[in-house]
């Protein structure tokens, strides 16, 4: 069993909230944090920022300068070992003459995948892997879901009554959740590669579906899919704008108008809408590997009853809306409760006077 010092475990939380501050930016890429330091006293720190720039590795180092000599190395992900739009971090590790390196989580990435700890150990360079795994992993979920899945981690964001309901079906668009609980969906998208919704909902509601305001010059707008297999809706639509990236998902065969926007994805589908597995597929070989699920009942209905959300970002409001008003999600009626969604709370949050509650399905309570 490898052995780690309370002051690794220090190091390697610090890399990890460093890795944090790319959330919103470093898509394709992983979040990743670098520390160097002797002893207790850190002499680099750096993180990964944005695809196509330096890696974090590469901050640190040089920060540390000379002092990078001896010292420890911690990561939270395998170093690289191959030459993209960047150099090889493995190498820039080996020549700067640290003695250790201490990585959180292998790299399933087939261009690394463990290449990059051998690479170091061949130097002679002293590797211990696995400080803090569960955080990193979490940190990176739906990189190593496009990896590991060949589809993006998915989240379904939703809010509702205490009595279960989401609008009152006036036709009209309303709020139910106050401002903190909006404020917080804000930090949610945008750390999302791209947001999900469905024909219906910008017809009703035409939404914007930005990020009011990016945390950082970096950060990237999340690209705004829109399910709409018959085009149905008009390239007026505010989700169709210049504010932010937007994608068209029709079924194959539809024919567009001259006013489409230019970026389409053809699907096939049936009588019950377009392929879900084929959209995600599709989603995460762009290299979107966060996606949330902003949808009426019937479409996250879909995502649910298909196996593919895997988180849902539930808000709360303590508001009774009655019988007239819409049901959170379409599904199936169940004939047993042997057949009922089973979901495993992932922590509960209060905003102002909602509850935001993050749900995982039972089968992926512990996936990451």
């Amino acid at each position: 069993m490898t052995y780690f010092t309370e002051v690794d475990f220090q190091h390697m939380q610090h890399a990890l909230s460093l890795a944090e501050r790319g959330s919103h930016s470093t898509w394709p890429n992983p979040r990743v944090g670098c520390v160097i330091a002797h002893g207790s006293c850190v002499v680099g720190e750096g993180w990964h920022r944005r695809a196509g720039g330096p890696h974090a590795e590469v901050f640190a180092l040089r920060q540390a300068g000379a002092l990078s000599k001896g010292a420890t190395a911690y990561v939270t992900l395998e170093p690289c070992s191959h030459i993209g739009r960047t150099g090889a971090c493995h190498q820039a590790l080996i020549e700067s003459g640290v003695s250790k390196v201490i990585v959180a989580l292998e790299d399933p990435f087939k261009q690394v995948n463990g290449q990059g700890i051998a690479a170091l150990k061949a130097a002679g360079i002293e590797v211990r892997v696995g400080l803090m795994r569960e955080a990193a992993s979490e940190l990176n979920r739906g990189f190593l879901s496009s990896i590991e899945r060949q589809r993006p981690w998915v989240q379904l964001k939703m809010g509702m009554s205490l009595d279960g309901r989401t609008a009152l079906g006036n036709g009209r668009s309303q709020w139910i959740t106050g401002p903190k609980s909006r404020a917080d969906v804000q930090q949610w998208r945008a750390r999302s590669a791209a947001i999900i919704t469905g024909s219906g909902t910008v017809l009703g509601d035409d939404p914007l579906l930005t990020v009011r305001q990016l945390s950082s010059p970096e950060a990237v707008a999340p690209l705004r899919v829109v399910l709409d297999s018959a085009a149905r809706v008009p390239a007026c639509a505010q989700v169709f704008n210049g504010n932010a990236p937007s994608l068209r998902v029709v079924h194959h065969d539809t024919p567009l108008p001259v006013t489409q926007p230019p970026d389409v994805l053809r699907l096939h589908g049936d009588s019950e809408g377009l392929d879900l597995h084929e959209l995600l597929s599709q989603l995460s070989q762009r290299g979107l590997h966060d996606v949330m699920v902003e949808a009426g009942p019937r479409l996250a209905g879909a995502f649910l009853n298909a196996g593919l959300v895997d988180e849902v970002l539930l808000y709360m409001a303590p508001k009774l809306l009655g019988n007239l008003a819409r049901p959170l999600v379409h599904m199936p009626e169940l004939v047993h409760l042997e057949q009922a969604l089973n979901f495993t709370l992932f922590d509960v949050t209060q905003l102002g006077q909602d509850l935001r509650l993050r749900l995982r399905p039972a089968q992926v309570a512990g996936a990451t």
